[in-house]
């Protein structure tokens, strides 16, 4: 076995981590409404908008897809947010399970924040941090609901994730 991480390791625990979050709020529709600043975001839907918005459109640039206008994304309910999530995860495995992909092929972020000679990047390098991206912001989310004096039991950590032996 290779000590190496993989990108489909890494979904899975990305999977696990919504999944948690989906029955969490469902039980709990209340904690959607708790302000909520992070990534632009008023509360805690908009929070888990952004968090699978991202997902789905880092799914479609690595695809080769047009990324999804952030404006046409839904705003809720929440059973409609979890579709970007499933439609992010169905484009991700699509290219994952495609043999023929070219991981280390680059694209341009079009960020203007990032400075020019940052904004080429590998393919394999996005889904990354697509993946990413998510985990730190379940994090950021467990945080803020605790601290509210609604803990959630969230463990996110990928040492007790069934995604790695």
């Amino acid at each position: 076995m290779t000590p190496a991480i993989t990108l489909a390791e890494l979904l899975v625990w990305n999977d696990e981590a919504s999944n948690f979050w989906k029955k969490h709020l469902d039980a709990n529709p209340a904690l959607l409404e708790l302000p909520c600043d992070i990534g632009g975001t008023a509360n805690v839907q908009g929070f888990v908008r952004h968090i699978w918005g991202v997902e789905l459109r880092w799914s479609q640039r690595i695809a080769g897809l047009p990324p999804t206008d952030r404006e046409k994304m839904p705003t809720g309910p929440l059973d409609t947010l979890f579709g970007l999530h499933t439609e992010a995860m169905r484009i991700f495995r699509t290219v994952l399970d495609d043999g023929a992909q070219n991981w280390e092929e680059t694209m341009t972020l079009e960020f203007q924040q990032i400075s020019p000679e940052k904004r080429i990047v590998s393919r394999r390098k996005v889904a990354a941090h697509a993946l990413f991206h998510s985990q730190r912001h379940w994090a950021q989310l467990a945080t803020l609901v605790r601290s509210a004096g609604f803990p959630s039991g969230f463990f996110g950590d990928i040492l007790i994730s069934s995604a790695l032996a």
